[in-house]
């Protein structure tokens, strides 16, 4: 499945942004979704992920009440609201996706799409 992230861009500590990834495929619903995130020097990180019904939802422990995941199947989309976003929120986001019931999630994934830059400034 091909993932195309975006809503990436500039923004001042405290602002909220809103990532979207799309995912054109008839087969949206068998995925489970997430975000990772790295920062220039760093690994890549989990940050969020969302099961293949919305139901489930998971949380890195530093988004954990600022980041909300989401997805609407019927519009093959995946969200991540990005509230008081924090100078080291900066980093490239990526959107991902893997078979629901796949063994090993909500951190494994089979497919990534490209980044979306989130820079923070204080």
């Amino acid at each position: 499945v091909q993932l195309q992230a975006s809503g990436g861009g500039l923004v001042q500590a405290g602002d909220s942004l809103t990532l979207s990834c799309a995912a054109p495929t008839r087969t949206f619903n068998r995925y489970a979704l997430g975000w990772f995130r790295q920062a220039p020097g760093k690994e890549r990180e989990f940050v969020s992920a969302i099961s293949w019904s919305g139901g489930s939802t998971y949380y890195a422990d530093s988004v954990k009440g600022r980041f909300t995941i989401s997805r609407d199947n019927a519009k093959n989309m995946v969200y991540l609201q990005m509230n008081s976003l924090r100078p080291e929120d900066t980093a490239v986001y990526y959107c991902a996706a893997v078979g629901r019931d796949t063994y090993g999630w909500p951190y494994n994934y089979d497919y990534w799409g490209q980044g979306t830059q989130v820079t923070v400034s204080s």
